[in-house]
């Protein structure tokens, strides 16, 4: 089966949506307490491309051998996902291991694609959530 899959994260919640055919599922959690304003937003969005990708599995929306397109806003991201490149922070390194542990059991066929921001469904559904948290 085809999926497109789009996450997003800030320092207080993650989210992220999956589409399947005519389906769409919109997640989105606040971070555990050991990440709650503790990590940066760069790793926020790595912590909700894992949680997300392993919670679509347990949930038996994303099932061995499925095709995933998943569109990322974040061009640093892309590149530490798609290159060799030389990683320091030791939170991101481990969160791209745990993916392609995820890619490689599901024999998931996985599609990186490069997006605006503005184009990131996930970040929509993190905002809002965010606004309507502010005003209640």
């Amino acid at each position: 089966m085809d999926h497109v899959f789009y996450s997003d994260g800030n320092v207080k919640k993650i989210s992220w949506i999956i589409q399947t055919n005519d389906s769409i599922i919109e997640q989105s959690r606040e971070h555990a307490q050991i990440y709650k304003n503790k990590i940066s937003e760069l790793q926020s969005k790595y912590v909700a491309l894992h949680i997300g990708l392993f919670w679509g599995i347990g949930v038996f929306i994303l099932k061995n051998n499925d095709i995933i397109k998943i569109k990322l806003d974040e061009k640093t991201m892309f590149d530490q996902i798609n290159t060799d490149l030389k990683i320091e922070d030791e939170f991101i390194v481990n969160r791209i291991k745990f993916i392609k542990q995820l890619t490689i059991q599901r024999k998931l066929k996985i599609k990186f694609e490069l997006i605006q921001q503005k184009d990131n469904l996930a970040n929509k559904i993190l905002e809002a959530k965010e606004l309507k948290t502010k005003n209640e």
